[in-house]
């Protein structure tokens, strides 16, 4: 018995210490210490250490949209040449008001297939802000107010195939629609071969003591260029490839070869103007897609679109001869935007594209603001003052920036992002080695450095969206005039930097001009007008349908002021109605 009654007691024992482990375990969980700027206990966990194909973003649009119905919506602006769907994330708080009628922004990545991190980049932004809404005030009135369109990938044919098929860091630039690069009448026959099998397409090399190259005495894994008055000891014979259609030719027919990023239709060159601008603007399903979400939105003010690399806040214009189109208000705007951007993003730059880069045609950056008046910047993700976060410039050329790629794959990846030099039998060079950088690094950030990048990029393009216009009727005065007349003053403010329309949208007449307007059973307007000072008093009249004043824009930080001279009573109701500002009322039902 007395056995029996220890075993008991033994294992009540046992269950209360278990039991009290776990208590304190959820304790300690409960009460742990929580980072700020990450949100507390995602409904949608995603790893943000990583790089997604396209149909592991689609799985995260989904689960983001199931996990916060109220605030993302998944859906599809089209689809690519090769049918995939290109997502859509509409983030807003669908419960404040119609998600086309309020300011929007719109964001992307990955228009050239191998700059792949704008996409996380912008799924990034779409689950931030649904996880902190409730969370974080800023963010929550965000929402509240503001839209975001966010499309991860405007080139997941391309990407699919940079993630899965072997590439370089650079290939493949364009799409996957078929063209003849070297004008033997087939169509993309030519391209890298991976003669290891590794997945990754590296440099070729072949021993010549005529060669003008030369292995590096600090990092043998390095090709560098030998001095003019010493010998070398290698060729570079290009990236690893072989003749695959007996040309004479080493992968000089790629897949593509187009640029998505010179098919927009504003200021579009031809190929022999803009090498790959292709056929005609918008030939391309991917761009015609973006071109008509955006036409079909006029309520998007504020655009971002994702590339990589080199660090910089790219603005237009893209040419010397579009320098016109960007006046000096709208510049005042973008400036304020970017360098605000340069504190955001340490050793990022803020840059005109055709004077600080260089010049391009028919890009997307330039039709969103010549076409559409939206006031836009391209990001180049990723930038050689990450390697070590240090200002020093390199004075040795070439070989400085490259020892640096070198050196951190090194110290902080340990050797990972190098693939070490082989001995290869080539069919047409013989033997040779191949060897170099893998197509995952130098263009793209390394796992533990692309949360930072993500949150970065994400907060420039939140406080670009934050400043999109936010209209109040600031104040209704009524008077009493000789005759029954009543004279009804209102003063409309913008509580953000970016105005209701760009200057260049007015100067062109892109969009429709943004209406104040009168209504009431028993109001009868019998003259209305746009207050130009109202100080001095000096007002101009709009006689054609003066109950719906036109007014240009309401700036940035700014009034306006409108006037009616009216017959009747309350109640009434005064409104503006703008595009890209969003739709403000307020009703008089007397007056106080």
């Amino acid at each position: 018995m007395m056995r029996i009654l220890f075993f008991i007691w033994t294992i009540i024992m046992t269950w209360s210490v278990i039991l009290t482990a776990q208590s304190e375990r959820r304790e300690i969980t409960s009460s742990s210490f929580k980072a700020i700027g990450a949100p507390n206990n995602p409904k949608v966990e995603i790893a943000w250490n990583r790089y997604y194909d396209w149909k592991e973003i689609g799985d995260i649009c989904s689960r983001l949209a199931d996990g916060h119905p109220d605030l993302v919506k998944h859906g599809s602006i089209g689809k690519s040449v090769q049918n995939r769907d290109i997502h859509l994330l509409t983030v807003t708080n669908f419960k404040t008001g119609q998600a086309d009628r309020k300011p929007a922004m719109y964001i992307d990545g990955n228009i050239h297939s191998n700059e792949i991190q704008g996409a996380e980049v912008s799924l990034y932004t779409a689950w931030y802000l649904a996880e902190n809404y409730g969370q974080v005030e800023w963010i929550t009135d965000l929402l509240d107010k503001k839209t975001f369109y966010i499309v991860p990938t405007i080139n997941p044919d391309a990407r699919d195939n940079y993630i899965h098929q072997p590439n370089t860091p650079h290939s493949p630039r364009s799409g996957m629609m078929p063209r003849d690069d070297d004008g033997d009448g087939l169509f993309d026959e030519d391209g890298f071969d991976d003669l290891d099998g590794d997945g990754n397409i590296v440099m070729m090399w072949r021993k010549n003591p005529l060669g003008r190259w030369k292995k590096s005495e600090r990092d043998p894994r390095l090709m560098v260029r030998a001095e003019p008055d010493e010998m070398g000891g290698y060729d570079r014979l290009g990236w690893e490839g072989i003749d695959n259609d007996g040309d004479g030719r080493i992968n000089e027919d790629r897949p593509g070869y187009y640029d998505p990023n010179r098919n927009w239709g504003w200021n579009w060159q031809p190929a022999y103007t803009q090498y790959g601008a292709d056929q005609y603007p918008f030939s391309l399903p991917e761009t015609r897609a973006v071109a008509d979400f955006v036409l079909a939105h006029p309520n998007i003010g504020a655009a971002q679109s994702y590339h990589n690399t080199g660090g910089m806040i790219l603005r237009g214009p893209g040419s010397e001869s579009d320098i016109p189109t960007y006046n000096n208000q709208d510049k005042q705007k973008y400036d304020f935007l970017g360098k605000l951007g340069e504190k955001i993003l340490p050793g990022y730059r803020y840059l005109v594209l055709y004077k600080d880069l260089y010049p391009a045609y028919g890009g997307e950056l330039d039709w969103f603001f010549g076409a559409r008046g939206i006031y836009t910047f391209t990001n180049e993700l990723w930038s050689s003052f990450d390697y070590f976060r240090s200002t020093e410039k390199k004075d040795e050329g070439w070989f400085g920036r490259n020892e640096d790629v070198y050196r951190f794959d090194k110290l902080l990846l340990f050797g990972e992002g190098i693939v070490p030099w082989k001995k290869i039998r080539h069919p047409q060079y013989g033997d040779i080695e191949i060897g170099g950088v893998k197509k995952a690094w130098t263009r793209t950030a390394p796992s533990f450095m692309i949360e930072d990048m993500c949150h970065r990029n994400m907060a420039f393009t939140l406080f670009h969206a934050y400043h999109l216009p936010i209209l109040k009727i600031d104040s209704v005065n009524v008077k009493n005039l000789p005759g029954g007349l009543l004279q009804i003053d209102v003063t409309i403010y913008n509580e953000r930097v970016l105005p209701t329309r760009s200057y260049h949208e007015i100067q062109k007449k892109i969009t429709s001009p943004d209406i104040v307007s009168i209504s009431g059973k028993s109001i009868n307007v019998i003259g209305g007008f746009i207050v130009d000072d109202p100080y001095l008093n000096i007002a101009h009249e709009q006689k054609y349908q003066p109950h719906r004043l036109q007014i240009s824009q309401v700036d940035g930080m700014s009034k306006r002021y409108v006037r009616w001279i009216v017959t009747g009573n309350y109640p009434f109701q005064i409104s503006i109605d703008s595009d890209k500002g969003g739709f403000v009322t307020t009703t008089r039902h007397s007056g106080s």
